[in-house]
C-alpha cells in the first residue's frame, strides 16, 4: 500500500499579523460584509439561524463583550460572535459561540483557534461551566476543526426545513403581487 503525503498548500506571500480584539462599533459593517460571503443563502439554505443585520446587531448591542473581531493591516478578516447563558433553575451558566467566520484568504492561518481560545477565557472570566457550538453535520471542516479544538460530546439535533415554493398560497399570493405591479 502506497502511502502519499498530502503537500502543505503554500502561500505566495505571509500573511500580516492579525490582532484579535473585541468588536467596535465601527467593525459592525465589516463584519456583517465578511458574514453575508461566508454564509450564503445558496451554500447553507436551511440555517436555522440566520445571517442577517438584525441578528449581528442584536448581538453586538447585547453582548458586545463576547464579540471578538481579528484585524489584520485595519481590516477585519475575523469575527467570533457569542454570548454567556443561563438556563432557568440552574446553576449552570453557558458559553455559546455563535458564529465563527474567517476570511477566505485567511484560511488554516490560526486565526480561527486564536479567535476560540479568547472567546473560551471571555466565558471563563464570566464563570461559565460549558462552552457550546453547533455547525451544520455535513459542514465536515468545521467539525473537524471544533474537534480538534476540544469539543466533544456530539448530540445530534435535527432541523427541518420546507420550501413553501410549490405550496399553492404561496403561488396565489405572489400570483397577486406580479398582478399589483402591472396595473400602473
Amino acid at each position: 500500500m502506497e502511502v502519499v503525503a498530502k503537500a502543505k498548500r503554500k502561500r505566495s506571500k505571509p500573511l500580516p499579523a492579525v490582532e484579535i480584539r473585541e468588536m467596535e462599533l465601527r467593525d459592525v459593517a465589516a463584519v456583517f460584509e465578511l458574514g453575508q460571503k461566508l454564509f450564503t443563502a445558496e451554500e447553507w439554505p436551511s440555517l436555522y439561524r440566520s445571517w442577517d443585520d438584525h441578528e449581528l446587531a442584536l448581538l453586538f448591542s447585547n453582548d458586545a463583550e463576547t464579540c471578538l473581531v481579528a484585524e489584520a493591516d485595519g481590516h477585519v478578516v475575523g469575527f467570533a460572535l457569542g454570548r454567556v447563558m443561563e438556563k432557568p433553575r440552574s446553576a449552570w451558566r453557558y458559553g455559546w459561540l455563535l458564529w465563527l467566520g474567517v476570511d477566505r484568504r485567511f484560511k488554516r492561518s490560526g486565526i480561527a483557534t486564536r479567535l476560540v481560545n479568547q472567546l473560551k477565557g471571555l466565558f471563563i472570566e464570566r464563570n461559565a461551566r460549558i462552552m457550546l457550538v453547533d455547525t451544520a453535520a455535513k459542514n465536515h471542516s468545521a467539525v473537524s476543526f471544533f474537534r480538534r479544538n476540544g469539543f466533544g460530546q456530539e448530540i445530534r439535533h435535527v432541523y427541518l426545513s420546507q420550501n413553501l415554493e410549490n405550496d399553492p398560497r404561496y403561488i396565489q399570493r405572489n400570483d397577486d403581487d406580479s398582478e399589483d405591479d402591472t396595473d400602473d
